[in-house]
């Protein structure tokens, strides 16, 4: 059967009754990490929140003010995951986050009048496509496309919007001969009741599941941002639809002033000015580098030069690098000296050298590596590598002094 969703996509509240409620588990991404969450998983005697399917993510949107965290589609039903068990049999009210739902229906009925043109004007098969969270993707079976083509598909789709063409749906039984003429990629294993048929009058009739617009007048606007290479000589179509192009003008636009206030130059002129900046950069950086080295010589020559220096030497600064302790270490011999160089953050994450006389380095490696909280390995009298506890060099430094004392007192 269709859900209500499908019977009306522009319903944004219901009300059904709870068929099912069961105890499950779902993956939620929080900051990057996938963590497991417990929850319920419910049926609706029929619902107005899509589960995912065509290429189009699912809903959100609430049962009785609880949360529906994801909808999936088992066959012919559709499974609602919320954090909270609902009573079977109640009757619930369903409310679908709008703002969600009419983003998805603009960019989904989008896709199929790109498609539908590309294929019409040009040629280009539609292989898959993408609704992203800013952008979507149309994956066009072809390696490349001539130029003025995008620019010539973007005014036709746009003339479409304009003209106000309707979107209508059918639904048609399996074995209906009108099923044979649609454009399709397949119905999928789990399939079950009639064929759903999306039909934009006069230009596509496509088999498709999702939410759609009724109007192309609906759409507003699409934006074709640009094509880039695929996989596999495919070229993938980038494009906004609807309320997508008018937050991603205000964006620009917001950046636009950031840039010009920054530059101190007109829109026109801050790609130009970026460029010199980089330039400008790139030389500062090498002579930094310059200046680095010649100072960790000079720093090196001086420690050399002390009649006092004894056989430890520490080090930390802030703006230096590996290279920068690599020339000092080989300034100065460390065959008989004890050589701890730090660079970075204070008490944040940076880098570390330790250089010295082999069996000592050996030693006493891992345990400089340890108060670091650290990583590093080292061979032939070197043990370097990154420190996560920069703030701990002082242990670092006593411990090398004691063993700096105790090998003195050994030597008299």
């Amino acid at each position: 059967m269709a859900f209500q969703c499908q019977r009306d996509c522009y319903m944004q509240e219901f009300v059904t009754s709870v068929v099912s409620c069961c105890p499950g588990e779902l993956k939620l991404e929080t900051n990057g990490k996938k963590e497991k969450v417990k929850g319920f998983n419910v049926t609706l005697k029929d619902t107005i929140l899509f589960p995912e399917g065509g290429g189009q993510p699912d809903d959100r949107g609430t049962i009785e003010d609880v949360a529906v965290l994801r909808v999936t589609r088992q066959g012919p039903e559709a499974v609602h995951f919320v954090g909270s068990a609902l009573e079977v049999g109640a009757e619930v009210q369903l409310k679908v986050d709008w703002e969600r739902r009419f983003d998805h229906m603009q960019q989904h009925s989008g896709q199929h009048l790109v498609t539908a043109l590309a294929d019409t004007m040009f040629g280009y098969k539609t292989t898959s496509w993408e609704l992203g969270r800013q952008r979507s993707i149309i994956e066009l079976d072809t390696a490349t496309v001539k130029p003025g083509e995008m620019e010539a598909l973007e005014r036709a789709v746009n003339e479409k919007i304009r003209d106000h063409v309707p979107v209508t749906v059918q639904l048609l039984s399996l074995d209906d001969p009108a099923v044979e003429k649609v454009r399709s990629r397949g119905l999928p294993d789990d399939h079950a009741g009639p064929i759903r048929i999306i039909e934009i009058e006069g230009v596509d009739t496509n088999m498709c599941c999702g939410t759609h617009v009724s109007n192309l007048s609906h759409l507003q606007v699409i934006k074709i941002l640009g094509t880039e290479k695929g996989k596999k000589n495919k070229t993938n179509l980038i494009f906004l639809a609807g309320n997508r192009v008018l937050k991603y003008a205000e964006k620009s636009y917001s950046i636009e002033r950031s840039l010009t206030a920054l530059l101190k130059t007109g829109a026109d002129d801050h790609v130009e000015a970026v460029d010199k900046l980089q330039k400008s950069v790139k030389v500062l950086q090498k002579n930094n580098l310059n200046l680095l080295r010649d100072m960790a010589v000079l720093i090196a020559q001086n420690f050399k030069s002390n009649p006092n220096r004894g056989n430890l030497f520490c080090l930390h600064r802030k703006d230096g690098d590996n290279e920068f302790m690599n020339i000092i270490a080989n300034e100065i011999c460390t065959e008989d000296t004890v050589v701890f160089l730090t660079v970075g953050e204070e008490k944040g994450a940076g880098l570390f050298l330790l250089a010295g006389p082999v069996g000592i380095v050996d030693k006493l490696g891992p345990r400089v590596v340890e108060l670091l909280e650290g990583k590093g390995a080292g061979k032939n009298g070197r043990f370097q590598g990154k420190a996560n506890r920069m703030g701990r060099r002082a242990e670092v430094e006593a411990l090398l002094q004691e063993h700096s004392r105790l090998r003195s007192s050994e030597e008299e």
